[in-house]
């Protein structure tokens, strides 16, 4: 696709990003390390990665502002554009050696999202889009899934781990929603999970308790495909609640009324 100035930016850091990535990859066993939390890691590449994408994006749009998971935010000269950036969305996956994690960079203007870029380096699967210009995955343009009808249907989401306090709601999400449907799948990517809606892999995803990282390009995309993009508990903006149900405009009512009880 002919993207903007801005978009060929964003595309150039997730890949470069994306190489470095893939190195680290490689010898994930030797990586060092830390712990953030429970369940919750960060590691050599992920801050490398990070670094990467900020210079780059920097470089390009001094004026920016920036938010990303690894580094404390910055309010630009240009108050009314911020990136927002996941270095390494799926941290968990990459230090167990599963090749299913992502790079996700998102722009926004005025509060808006304007454009979004989540590259998945291991399949070297780019996917893009630009408010009101669709959403590509390489050179192709997605749609979501015309599938109505549940029982068809697969979905994602997100498995709290390590005792967080959303597993209780998660648990009954599952109990309402395994019956009618084809499968649920936990990846462990949100990122991912987005954009496999805006790819027709998915017909619809939820989960509590994001950061605005994990979500950010994949909302622009997964609504450039043609998804309905809501939080959960308000309907409101997911980027507000920090948490997100998305699913085709055939089954959206019909699944956000079993996740919403």
């Amino acid at each position: 696709m002919q993207g903007s100035a801005n978009l060929i930016v964003m595309m150039k850091a997730a890949r470069a990003a994306g190489r470095s990535l893939v190195k680290d990859f490689r010898e994930v066993e030797n990586l060092q390390v830390s712990s953030k939390g429970a369940g919750d890691f960060v590691s050599r590449a992920d801050i490398a990665a990070e670094q990467i994408v900020r210079d780059a994006l920097m470089e390009a749009r001094p004026n920016y502002g920036w938010l990303g998971e690894e580094s404390e935010p910055v309010e630009g000269k240009d108050p009314t554009r911020r990136w927002i950036v996941d270095p390494l969305d799926g941290t968990t996956n990459f230090l167990h050696g599963l090749p299913h994690w992502a790079v996700s960079i998102a722009l926004e203007h005025k509060g808006e999202l304007v454009a979004g870029v989540v590259y998945d380096p291991a399949k070297d699967e780019m996917f893009v889009a630009e408010k009101g210009q669709g959403a590509w995955l390489n050179d192709t343009r997605m749609r979501v899934s015309d599938r109505s009808h549940m029982i068809e249907a697969i979905f994602a989401t997100g498995l709290p781990f390590a005792g967080r306090a959303e597993l209780p709601e998660t648990l009954q999400d599952l109990a309402r929603l395994l019956p009618k449907c084809a499968g649920v799948r936990r990846f462990g990517a949100a990122a991912l999970d987005l954009v496999y809606v805006a790819a027709g892999r998915y017909d619809g995803y939820w989960e509590r308790s994001l950061n605005e990282w994990d979500m950010a390009a994949g909302v622009l995309i997964a609504r450039e495909a043609g998804a309905l993009v809501q939080g959960i508990e308000n309907h409101s903006d997911p980027m507000v609640e920090k948490d997100i149900l998305t699913a085709n405009g055939s089954i959206f009512e019909t699944f956000s009324r079993v996740i919403r009880g």
